[in-house]
Parts: C-alpha cells; sequence; structure tokens
C-alpha cells in the first residue's frame, strides 16, 4: 500500500513538472525518462538474473541510430513505427550475442558484452558513409501519435507533447516490466540468481531463461535508446562506448538493483547531481566522481536500499 502510494506520488509529481518546475529542468527530465526504460530492462539482467552486462550501451545506440536512420535516410517520422523498428532491430542483433554470452557468467560474461559493445562502437565510427562517424546521424523530430508537430517550436515541443509520450513509454514500460519480475518467469529468474545449480535440479533451464531475459533487457535499452534521439536531435558513437554502458552500471547501482524502481531513481539522481556539479565547478569528474563513490560506500544497497532499510527487531524484555 505504501509503495503504491509513493508511486502514484511520484508519477504526479513528474506529470507536474512541465507546469511548475524550469523549462531546463523539464527537459532534463527527458534523458532521465528514457534511461528509465533502459534501466529497467538492464535490471531484469543485473538484479534478476545476476549476470552484469558491459556493453549494454549496444543496444542503447542501435535504438537510438535506427531511429536518426529511419528519419533521416527512410524518411520515416512516426515514433511509434521507430520505437517498433528499434525494437525490432535490437531483438535482432540481442539474439546471436545473447546465445554466445549467456553461456559464461561472471567475468567472462561481462567481458564478452564489453567486446560486442566496442565492435559495434568501432562500426559505428568508422562507417562514415553509413553512420556520419564521429559526427553522429541526424535524429529528425518525429510525429506523435500521428500528429506532425514541425510547425511548433522545438522546446514546446520537447517540454510538452514529447515529454508526455515519454512518460507514458516509460510507465507502460514499467507495468510491463513489473508482470515480467512477478510472473513465474520472474521467480524462475531470481532462482538462477541465487542458486544456478539448485535452478538445474528443479529443471530449469538457465541457459535458456538467461537468454530470455538477455534478449528482453536488450529490446528495453533499444527503446530507450531511440528515446533519447530526439531531445539532442543527433546520435554519435559516444552512445555505444564503454564508458556510456558503465554509466547504464552506476546508475543502477547507484539507486540500488534489489528494488524494482531502485535503477529508475538511480537515473534521476546520476542526471540531476552531474548537472548541478557541472554548474559549480570546473573539475567537476572529479568532484562528481568522488561524491558517487562516497555515495555507493556508504550506502552498498543504493539509495532505495537507506529508504526501505529497517532498524532492528527490539528486543522483548523478560
Amino acid at each position: 500500500m505504501k509503495r503504491g502510494l509513493v508511486v502514484t506520488v511520484a508519477t504526479a509529481a513528474v506529470a507536474a513538472a512541465p507546469f511548475v518546475a524550469s523549462t531546463y529542468h523539464v527537459l532534463l527530465m527527458l534523458p532521465f525518462m528514457a534511461y528509465g526504460v533502459i534501466l529497467l530492462g538492464l535490471n531484469l539482467l543485473f538484479g534478476y538474473t545476476g549476470l552484469v552486462s558491459f556493453g549494454h550501451a549496444l543496444f542503447v545506440a542501435i535504438g537510438a541510430y535506427t531511429g536518426a536512420f529511419l528519419t533521416t535516410h527512410g524518411k520515416v517520422r512516426s515514433l511509434e513505427v521507430i520505437l517498433v523498428a528499434a525494437a525490432s532491430f535490437g531483438t535482432l542483433v540481442a539474439v546471436p550475442v545473447a546465445a554466445l554470452c549467456v553461456r559464461y557468467v561472471k567475468i567472462y560474461f561481462g567481458m564478452l558484452t564489453l567486446a560486442f559493445g566496442m565492435v559495434f562502437y568501432t562500426f559505428v565510427l568508422k562507417f562514415y558513409r553509413l553512420t556520419g562517424g564521429d559526427e553522429g546521424t541526424p535524429f529528425l523530430r518525429p510525429s506523435l501519435l500521428g500528429q506532425s508537430l514541425d510547425a511548433m517550436p522545438k522546446v514546446d515541443y520537447l517540454a510538452g507533447p514529447y515529454y508526455y509520450y515519454s512518460l507514458a513509454v516509460l510507465g507502460l514500460a514499467a507495468l510491463c516490466m513489473w508482470r515480467i519480475v512477478h510472473s513465474p518467469f520472474g521467480l524462475c529468474l531470481k532462482t538462477i540468481r541465487d542458486n544456478p545449480a539448485k535452478a538445474e535440479t528443479l529443471g530449469i533451464g538457465v541457459t535458456r531463461y538467461r537468454f530470455y531475459a538477455f534478449v528482453i533487457s536488450a529490446i528495453y535499452a533499444a527503446v530507450g535508446g531511440a528515446l533519447l534521439g530526439p531531445p539532442t536531435g543527433n546520435v554519435d558513437p559516444t552512445l555505444a562506448y564503454w564508458t556510456h554502458s558503465g554509466n547504464l552500471v552506476f546508475m543502477t547501482l547507484l539507486g540500488g538493483f534489489a528494488s524494482f524502481f531502485g535503477p529508475v531513481v538511480g537515473a534521476f539522481v546520476f542526471i540531476y547531481l552531474q548537472n548541478w556539479v557541472m554548474s559549480i565547478v570546473p573539475y567537476w569528474r572529479l568532484i562528481f566522481g568522488a561524491m558517487l563513490a562516497v555515495i555507493v560506500i556508504f550506502a552498498p544497497e543504493g539509495l532505495m536500499g537507506l529508504v526501505t532499510r529497517r532498524g532492528p527487531a527490539p528486543t522483548s524484555r523478560a
């Protein structure tokens, strides 16, 4: 009951932000909502399956480049079509990658995902005629629900229709993921995470379930990546670089991978804390890194772990 109330209040606050917050802070919510979708998927793999991917930016970049290519070269402007195409292409790439990676665990899994991510980064960086190289590819303004909004000023478009569209996608993604993790499939993933050997004896196909979790996670990453494109109007190879994958893992740790909404909270804190530190100090990376390190050291369960942590049970008197 308390969790439902918190989620309702948080959703209402996000929905009311364009009316009460400055335009600048409203626009900062756009990457937060895109990363919220991405991290919901990543946490299915990390928090619920126990596999840490260091190359998940691969699928974020696939979603972003799919949207950029469709709007620039394919003349497709419908965001609904773009999201479906991003999810489809993300699935197409994730199937062979997952088939190879899920056979390994721990550091071997992480290194394999990192390797695939860097291969794609090199591809988008070097194939200039197709991807634009380090200059990137333009992501033209998409239409929403069949409505072309080209005549609307960009800021009004992003802070209005696109804001609520992204919020709706995040809400739908969260609802679908909630159903997944609380289904028998989700319970099987938790069993695999806690004790793979016991899961095998219970008749659970460990490799097969890890494969499904990987593909679902990649779909979420591709959809979130497609949402990152319109606010900037351009996608570039840094989306596929290994440091971007590291940021995704760090956001998950920051919020708390043991909580369903922990990664979403981590994305919010990461984006706004980074923006605040950048605005006040020139050597912001040093200060920002130190602040995040302190948070992780003193809150190993993430920020959500601090909120949900319970004190010791009272001892009964004799």
